[in-house]
């Protein structure tokens, strides 16, 4: 089934039922509502994930408070939720640095804060491969050191249902900088352990990076897959939650280090290499700017 995704536009319409209008007789259990953070030049998403059943609930990487505590607060009056965490994928502060307000703001000082160990007030970090209950809703923490030491990716599942929270670790179409790691780490974060994913997952990346990561990868590689989500990031401003673990591997040039095209590109073979290689290359793409020659 897939999971209902929700923009701040119909938090105050909300539908009658969580059912999709394609599985009738199934009712949802994993509800997740993303909100996107975009004031100013900002571009980054948090989420509120909901187990219906019990209404518990989690907001992920509620980093600009400001632009969450609406969502929360009307929720919480509704009495449609029970909100039992803030969960955060990594200590950087448009990730976490949004932790204390949040929590002064909901009035709930004592609010669990699950995360790495050196995110703001955090009081659990599960061990990688932990799992932890929303609900019925089974999560597993997953230790994705690289873009930070304490990155962690969070895989949902709901029976058939599935999701993983992937903060700056995976992107549509790209990867996060390997600010406190190597290619090997961010290779094995993404071509070991997100990849064994099952290819149904759905990824919410942390910030909408798709437009410039799909420019990169067609620069690069000129494949169907490739060239089909460079023609949906431009007529989508939104990503988050469209394409699945199966999909990254077919348009993600950093989950194809077997792709012959991009062993070319990079001059190497070895996946790890592989991996350093387009990072650097990534970092200093620039855009073609368009002119009279190339129009």
């Amino acid at each position: 089934m897939n999971t209902f995704l929700f923009t701040r536009r119909l938090l105050q319409q909300k539908p009658v039922t969580r059912f999709s209008a394609a599985s009738l007789i199934f009712a949802r259990k994993m509800y997740i509502q993303s909100i996107p953070m975009w004031t100013g030049s900002h571009d980054n998403y948090a989420y509120l994930v909901i187990d219906d059943k019990s209404k518990e609930a989690v907001i992920i990487d509620p980093a600009h408070p400001a632009e969450v505590l609406p969502v929360l607060k009307k929720e919480i009056e509704d009495k449609e939720i029970n909100l039992t965490a803030i969960v955060n994928t990594h200590h950087h502060w448009d990730h976490a640095g949004g932790n204390e307000e949040l929590l002064a703001g909901l009035g709930t000082p004592s609010l669990r804060i699950i995360g790495g160990k050196d995110c703001k007030k955090v009081t659990w970090t599960p061990s990688d491969n932990e799992e932890f209950k929303i609900g019925d809703i089974t999560v597993k923490a997953l230790h994705t050191p690289c873009h930070t030491q304490d990155s962690i990716c969070y895989y949902m599942q709901d029976g058939d249902d599935r999701a993983v929270f992937t903060g700056d670790t995976l992107f549509i179409g790209g990867c996060g900088r390997f600010f406190e790691g190597t290619g090997e780490e961010m290779h094995n974060a993404l071509n070991v352990t997100l990849a064994s994913l099952h290819d149904d997952t759905r990824v919410y990346p942390g910030h909408e990076y798709t437009k410039s990561n799909v420019k990169f990868a067609a620069s690069i590689l000129q494949s169907d897959p490739v060239l089909s989500l460079l023609a949906f990031a431009d007529k989508h401003k939104e990503t988050q939650g469209k394409f699945t673990i199966g999909k990254e591997k077919q348009h993600n040039v950093f989950m194809r280090p077997q792709d012959p095209e991009i062993q070319k590109a990079t001059g190497e073979t070895d996946p790890v290499a592989i991996m350093t290689k387009l990072r650097d290359m990534k970092n200093n793409f620039k855009e073609k700017t368009p002119t009279k020659s190339n129009l």
